[in-house]
């Protein structure tokens, strides 16, 4: 689909789930909803792994060659958190972005919607203005030892939805390292490009700035603000969190114009929400001298094949 809007204000969450508490959550992420929609948002994106929580600093007592009872607890209490795809939660959100009339991004950890299976994926939601569920994408390779909780997919959620905007995808935090995954979203003809993420170092500014740059599209960074004291004390591993910081994860999301220049933030050590009003004809103009997928892709001397089944 040729986008057949000129503008669209995107909203980015910057904020902290109710971490392991998914009916808060859920209810947070409805309020923040709201909130972004009643300032004129037509796209709001939270963070990778909203619902519940992306577990920083938690091991879930995993040793190499050994686990632990203590641990196997605290995982399944993350799993009961989590959301079954499909089901109620993906209801609810599905109706929050038919009430706000707005497109919806959303990390969260997706358990299997009918209990076949018990495994964890860190996954992308993406829902329309009018409840529907547009698709997803699971994280493709999750980073060191995320693969202790989450599973790998394949490549069938490489998703792009096209929109009055332009067509839509996601990739999320270090996948955005791989370069034949950012070529797979280049081929889909991505125009706007979802990067939720756990990475506040700032070298990731670097990255988000090289893939607008890349791919000439707009890139959407959105990651969580998390304070050590927000998470549950009760927790087995608790004590893991003794040496970390107070302010866990300090943000970093920002908003970038194909130009590589920034629309908004990056923001740190606050919740917040970001607003970008972007100009759409940006994503073909920057293509003038640079078509990654077009007159700069040299298909003569450079193949790329994708396997989506």
């Amino acid at each position: 689909m040729i986008n057949t809007e000129k503008n669209l204000r995107v909203a980015v969450v910057q904020a902290a789930p109710v971490i392991m508490d998914l009916r808060a959550t859920v209810e947070k992420t409805r309020h923040l909803i709201r909130e972004a929609a009643d300032n004129g948002a037509k796209l709001v994106v939270f963070p990778e792994s909203f619902i519940p929580a992306y577990p920083r600093g938690f091991t879930f007592g995993f040793v190499v060659g050994s686990r632990t009872m203590e641990g196997r607890s605290d995982w399944k209490r993350y799993y009961d958190n989590s959301v079954a795809v499909p089901g109620p939660v993906t209801e609810i959100l599905s109706d929050a972005a038919r009430e706000s009339e707005i497109y919806l991004s959303i990390g969260v950890t997706e358990k299997d919607g009918d209990g076949r299976t018990a495994s964890l994926y860190c996954t992308n939601l993406l829902f329309g203005p009018d409840g529907s569920f547009l698709g997803k994408h699971r994280k493709l390779k999750p980073t060191g030892s995320e693969r202790y909780i989450w599973g790998e997919d394949d490549g069938s959620t490489l998703t792009v939805v096209d929109t009055p905007y332009g067509r839509m995808g996601s990739l999320i935090c270090w996948e955005n390292y791989m370069p034949l995954a950012r070529v797979a979203m280049y081929s889909k003809g991505v125009t706007i490009y979802l990067a939720p993420t756990a990475d506040s170092r700032d070298e990731w500014q670097s990255t988000m700035r090289h893939i607008a740059l890349e791919g000439r599209c707009f890139v959407i960074g959105c990651n969580q603000y998390v304070e050590k004291s927000m998470n549950p004390p009760d927790m087995n591993y608790y004590h893991e969190l003794k040496n970390q910081p107070e302010i866990m994860c300090p943000g970093g999301s920002c908003v970038v114009s194909p130009y590589g220049k920034y629309l908004a933030g990056p923001v740190f050590n606050k919740e917040d929400i970001l607003y970008a009003d972007l100009d759409l004809d940006d994503a073909i103009s920057s293509r003038m001298d640079f078509d990654p997928m077009g007159h700069y892709s040299r298909p003569d001397i450079l193949e790329f094949k994708l396997h989506e089944k």
